[in-house]
């Protein structure tokens, strides 16, 4: 009897190695059903910390905890078996000193498997990747619009107009030194977006950069939705599934204040062997 050979997880080393070649796909998720459904067309799933405003409500990703971080990293976890899982670091979790990011990062790992954790900032934060991947750690950097700082930056406007562009550059170029095995550009102009893609020997992953980036990222409730308080520029949707979900418990409540549902056929009779 054959038996089909077991799915090889994708790593770090994996994504790395992508550097030009097909894009990246990246999708956020946060629980085991979402998990299933990216798992079979992305190559990276990255369990964010967008999951507090998504779907705890929160107005920023600043309160998320670690404990949050690594409840739905274990979520996510049981519903992969393909892509690499990333986890984010949250705020107040790694800026301390290289050792706190290294105690937190190695404990995400160690309690949700995942693959790489990662963590925002350029040049001030190259001296932590550094260390962190000299002890077996993966990280993927974030630079641009870095929300867990959006109150320093002045809110989400898009970084690197101007004079700033070359400080985005100096970040890029840091964190691949530092050993970064990806970077996620956000909100930052396409022209720049491309000018790093070129210029560093890591893969770009954009979210609001440029298609000339070697991979995309979104969150999931945004491109599917679902989470429709607000529509960044840079989110497509490719589905309305909010306006779905609000139709259907419409329906639902009309059929229960009528009472055709349950209809006759969701019910159980008292005969034994019965349906």
């Amino acid at each position: 009897m054959s038996h089909s050979p077991p799915v090889k997880a994708l790593t770090a080393k994996d994504i790395e190695a992508r550097k030009g070649g097909t894009p990246i796909v990246c999708l956020t998720a946060y629980t085991t059903p979402v998990a299933q459904i990216v798992d079979a067309e992305c190559d990276v799933v990255l369990v964010g910390d967008s999951v507090g405003m998504v779907l705890h409500g929160l107005a920023s990703t600043v309160p998320v905890t670690m404990e949050m971080m690594i409840m739905h990293g274990q979520a996510v976890a049981r519903g992969l078996s393909r892509a690499l899982m990333v986890v984010d670091m949250p705020f107040g979790s790694y800026e301390e000193s290289p050792a706190q990011a290294f105690r937190n990062a190695t404990r995400i790992l160690a309690e949700t498997g995942a693959g790489a954790v990662k963590l925002e900032g350029g040049v001030h934060m190259a001296e932590t990747i550094r260390f962190l991947v000299d002890r077996g750690v993966a990280v993927m950097a974030h630079i641009g619009l870095t929300p867990q700082s959006v109150g320093t930056l002045g809110g989400y406007k898009v970084q690197g107009r101007g004079e700033g562009a070359a400080k985005l550059r100096a970040d890029a170029k840091a964190v691949a030194d530092a050993g970064a095995c990806s970077v996620v550009l956000e909100k930052l102009p396409a022209k720049l977006a491309d000018q790093i893609t070129a210029e560093i020997s890591i893969p770009t992953i954009g979210i609001g950069a440029s298609a000339g980036c070697d991979g995309q990222v979104l969150v999931v409730d945004d491109m599917l939705g679902l989470f429709d308080a607000f529509k960044p520029k840079f989110v497509k949707r490719y589905a309305t599934l909010a306006e779905t979900a609000r139709e259907a418990i419409r329906s639902y409540a009309e059929e229960v204040r009528a009472r055709s549902f349950p209809a006759e056929h969701h019910l159980f009779d008292d005969e034994a062997g019965g349906k």
